[in-house]
């Protein structure tokens, strides 16, 4: 089975486990059968959608927002397709659910959640430890009523209990450059964390994403709780991290980060700390004539040395949009720091440690998250985090 079939199979024993059934749609429906499409194909799962034409219309065009420009042309005629008819034409592939009255479905669960019928949308994503669902929530005319996500392991439950925990906190900020999701419900369906947000309007004009206004966002959520100066080796921070590798496997790895790390809290340098969201990229953001939106905020924590966010977003576009070799874009996240992280007043020299702790805060992620086992496509850190960083602590 390929790795696009397994998942696929591991999402439908996730949302529609027994009695229910799911199986290749063939043929009319029953009673107490529906029909999801599986785009592009059966063969290759990346996509799936209502067969309803509203509904599936939607749902293709909300995941086509964020891509490039022939990604959304492409979603585009797609869901113009499935609004007009395609999907009973033989477009895609059929997931067929079979689920009697009264079963204990995911839609079920939601619609009893939300107060309304829902269908159910989502996308099948590349190997990660915190990969889990992400579902579109859909009403049957095509209406979005907001996005839920379902844990599968102890990873993904943490995770989505942080979330939870975030968005709470940051709640009563009245953040001016910021649009971020409100909590719908957060509760439990058969022994799995569910997590249901409002949907934020990705599917509105987009305006161009000017630096300054992406520096002013990163800069307000960095002050949300306040900004402070401490030392390194006394700081929450430093502490957090040594204790999340204190709990990973040990290995070349783990060993390298706790040299690093002993040698820069041994110098004892004053850091300015703030808050970050953790994941900030591309492709968890829209900028819109309504503000900056942004979502997954599973990862915020504070305090962090100020910039991480910039760093992040700058390492993430350049490997992942980008194209870039891996260790050379790992180098100049430290090199172009300074310039980086101008727009928080962070000065030059402290800029390059910033960026430092930003590469072992990463490099610890990977590890105590299991990315490398999961499968992950850069989720050893010693393949090209760690050696950016080492060779950096050699000249600080």
């Amino acid at each position: 089975m390929t790795t696009a079939r397994a998942g696929l199979g591991d999402v439908c024993a996730v949302l529609w486990p027994p009695p229910a059934t799911t199986s290749p749609g063939r043929g009319r429906t029953r009673a107490g059968e529906r029909d999801l499409l599986v785009l592009p194909s059966a063969g290759r799962p990346r996509l799936l959608v209502p067969s309803e034409r509203r509904a599936g219309a939607a749902a293709v065009r909300r995941y086509g927002e964020p891509g490039s420009l022939a990604a959304w042309a492409g979603s585009r005629a797609l869901a113009l397709a499935l609004r007009a008819g395609a999907a009973h034409a033989g477009l895609g592939g059929r997931l067929r659910i079979s689920a009697g009255p009264g079963t204990d479905t995911i839609e079920a669960y939601l619609g009893g959640v939300l107060g309304r019928e829902v269908l159910v949308s989502t996308h099948l994503g590349a190997a990660r430890a915190n990969r889990k669902p992400v579902l579109q929530l859909l009403t049957p005319d095509g209406v979005t009523a907001g996005f839920a996500k379902v844990s599968v392991s102890p990873l993904t439950r943490d995770l989505i209990r942080a979330e939870r925990a975030a968005l709470d906190d940051l709640a009563p900020a009245r953040l001016r450059h910021l649009v971020i999701p409100r909590v719908l419900h957060h509760g439990q369906w058969r022994g799995r964390e569910v997590l249901v947000l409002t949907a934020l309007p990705v599917w509105r004009r987009r305006t161009p994403m000017r630096p300054a206004r992406l520096a002013a966002a990163m800069a307000e959520l960095a002050a949300v709780g306040g900004r402070a100066r401490a030392r390194l080796a006394a700081s929450v921070f430093l502490a957090r991290l040594a204790a999340r590798l204190s709990e990973t496997p040990g290995g070349p790895d783990r060993d390298a980060l706790v040299t690093a790390l002993g040698k820069l809290a041994a110098a004892d340098p004053e850091l300015g700390f703030g808050a970050w969201h953790g994941d900030w990229t591309g492709w968890n953001m829209a900028s819109t004539p309504d503000g900056l939106l942004v979502w997954d905020w599973e990862r915020f924590t504070r305090p962090v040395p100020l910039g991480f966010d910039a760093l992040h977003h700058g390492l993430q576009t350049a490997v992942v949009r980008r194209g870039q070799p891996a260790p050379a874009a790992a180098a100049a996240c430290v090199s172009t720091a300074p310039a980086a992280l101008a727009p928080f007043g962070v000065p030059p020299a402290e800029a390059e440690l910033t960026a430092v702790l930003y590469l072992a805060e990463l490099s610890a992620r990977y590890l105590a998250d299991r990315q490398a086992e999961a499968g992950a496509r850069l989720g050893r850190p010693g393949d090209w985090l760690i050696p950016a960083l080492e060779k950096a602590v050699q000249r600080l």
